[in-house]
């Protein structure tokens, strides 16, 4: 009997994982639990065990294969089943892990007498008349780039001769079949897609391609989405924060203090607290409805190679400031090792991004949906400020709110940014 794994969905907004590494090999023998393979998600990269005991039989997905959720990547045979042991596959002749420099010199015209009548373009069919099953299941020896793009523009790949390593159908072949002229730029349907950019990748200076992650891929969908769908509106105050300052130094320099309280870890309190006094901002839009939450969930941007990623504080409004920034340091190291796991960036009901350790003084954030809103939050600075008709020297820190428009008013959004302010500059409400 044979068991078989499927491509696991490790995130609400998952519908396809990169294998990252396989640490197994055919004929292998694994128990339940072991870690056979890592799976690039559009979040983080996560190990997957063994669902049993067995053998592994047959590796369904090659490392660098983009693997729909639900689709066979791998497959055990009972315990003690004999299989001749087969080495790991060489991916490297596959287009898809190739990332080396390009030189000018290197694109050149093909030769016109390598041109022969089966070198014509052949025009793509029909969608309507195409039979796209073979290209969904994988029986075809494609590349994923090469499966993706014939899917996009519903092409019938069973009619391509691959020209890749033992035959494998590559981006080149189905370019050919859609009437690219690899020579030069692409030129756009306007009539039915935006205007693309045309590149003359001969007049640019030497370069490296890199294959986007899956991280990459859906940091940009999403707030190419975020940022044409969601109404934004936005609000910008500047708060003073030296009172803020002088108890963050008090705390810390508590004898035996278990913690190391930082300016974000007030904000991300400060917002929760806000949000107890404004309810009806801490809300997401819902289609016909909207929906509002009885806590608050803080989502904290933290930058990791090739993307970002927003690691969730449960309940900030719930929890002390001490349990804030213990919380929040094991999340940012959590991010930026990998180890996440699902349940510590799923959930958040609103979004802080802090640039001020960059020394940047104000700045708009994109929303980050579902959510309704996020807080762009600048470098404490000092500056000459006018306190009761007299100029005085203050460290004044920029805060701007992005909200979405469908479910929160510019009221209510003015109302929260508001309080808000008043507590970061009257921290000691915080304690209280």
């Amino acid at each position: 009997m044979s068991i078989e794994m499927k491509m696991p969905m490790l995130s609400p907004t998952m519908t396809k994982g990169i294998i990252a590494n396989w640490l197994v090999e055919v004929g292998d023998n694994v128990a339940a639990g072991d870690i056979i393979v890592e799976v690039e998600t559009d979040k983080v990269t996560i190990e997957v065990e063994a669902a049993s005991d067995g053998v592994i039989s047959e590796i369904c997905a090659q490392m660098g294969d983009e693997v729909p959720v639900d689709d066979v990547i791998v497959k055990l045979s009972e315990p003690g089943t004999a299989i001749e042991k087969v080495a790991k596959s060489d991916n490297s002749t596959d287009e898809s892990q190739i990332s080396t420099p390009i030189t000018t010199s290197e694109i050149t015209e093909p030769a016109a007498s390598t041109i022969t009548d089966t070198d014509k373009v052949v025009a793509p069919a029909e969608p309507s008349s195409v039979d796209i099953s073979s290209i969904n299941n994988g029986s075809l020896n494609m590349s994923p780039l090469a499966r993706r793009m014939a899917e996009q523009q519903h092409l019938d790949a069973k009619a391509i001769t691959g020209s890749g390593a033992k035959g494998k159908i590559v981006k080149r072949d189905i370019e050919l079949l859609m009437g690219v002229d690899l020579t030069k730029p692409v030129q756009v349907n306007t009539t039915t897609q935006p205007v693309a950019i045309e590149i003359d990748y001969n007049l640019l200076p030497v370069f490296t391609r890199k294959k986007n992650s899956g991280m990459r891929t859906v940091v940009a969908d999403r707030l190419t989405e975020s940022s044409r769908d969601i109404p934004h509106f936005y609000m910008t105050v500047d708060c003073q924060i030296d009172s803020l300052l002088a108890m963050r130094k008090q705390l810390n320099e508590r004898k035996n203090a278990a913690y190391k309280i930082s300016v974000n870890d007030f904000v991300i309190k400060a917002v929760a607290s806000a949000m107890a006094i404004v309810p009806e901002a801490n809300c997401m839009w819902d289609g016909d409805s909207v929906i509002y939450f009885d806590q608050v969930d803080v989502s904290v941007a933290v930058a990791v190679d090739d993307g970002l990623i927003t690691p969730v504080v449960k309940n900030a409004g719930g929890i002390g400031l001490a349990s804030i920034s213990n919380v929040a340091k094991e999340l940012a190291i959590g991010a930026r090792e990998g180890k996440l796991k699902p349940a510590d960036y799923q959930g958040g009901t609103f979004t802080i991004s802090n640039l001020g350790m960059f020394g940047i003084d104000n700045f708009t954030s994109i929303i980050n949906p579902p959510q309704n809103g996020i807080l762009s939050v600048g470098a404490g600075q000092q500056k000459p400020i006018v306190i009761d008709g007299e100029l005085s020297i203050a460290t004044v820190m920029s805060v701007t709110l992005a909200m979405d428009h469908r479910c929160v008013d510019g009221a209510i959004g003015a109302r929260f940014i508001k309080a808000f302010k008043e507590i970061i500059e009257d921290p000691i409400s915080i304690i209280l």
